[in-house]
């Protein structure tokens, strides 16, 4: 289990700025990048995980946990980008603040050929729907740009991905049984 003392100080910034953030809802589909930030979610009392089948149905709940008075942000993979495409059209055409953190593939080591393309153009595609973009490739810089998304995306209601570099988490291993 991945607990405050082993999970690497990257991962424990990103859960530490999303709390102090405000965060009071977060949305994800299961991700080993994001364990971290979802286990302590799962434990917190003050905040409410959510599970999702598919990422664009985050887009949805973070949408509406700031209709309904809160903050919330979604955890998913440069992959999950890709089924979010139409539903970001939401986020611009009801002008709603948006943070979403996503763990890159397709990058450093990838060792799927899937992972690939959508890895190559996960920032073009948020961009192209007026997201900004902001990436963290070293361990030391995490804490301070996601918080500085959460202002940007709470404060200045603007939309926002914080991208955090394969190179983070590390080299993936395909494991054969």
């Amino acid at each position: 289990m991945d607990t405050a003392s082993n999970a690497p100080a990257w991962q424990q910034a990103v859960f530490k700025a999303l709390k102090e953030g405000g965060i009071q809802q977060l949305a994800y589909v299961p991700d080993a990048g994001h364990a971290h930030a979802i286990r302590s979610a799962v434990a917190d009392p003050d905040i409410e995980d959510v599970v999702l089948t598919t990422e664009e149905e985050g887009v949805a709940v973070v949408s509406g946990a700031w209709l309904g008075g809160q903050r919330a942000a979604l955890l998913m993979q440069s992959s999950g980008v890709g089924n979010c495409v139409n539903m970001f059209s939401l986020l611009r055409s009801c002008n709603f603040p948006f943070l979403t953190l996503v763990t890159m593939r397709g990058e450093y080591a990838e060792f799927n050929p899937w992972q690939g393309p959508m890895g190559k153009t996960t920032q073009q595609a948020l961009e192209l729907m007026g997201i900004t973009v902001l990436r963290a490739d070293k361990p030391e810089e995490v804490g301070e740009i996601v918080s500085a998304a959460l202002d940007a995306a709470f404060l200045a209601g603007e939309q926002v991905a914080v991208l955090l570099s394969q190179s983070l988490i590390g080299r993936k291993k395909w494991e054969r049984k």
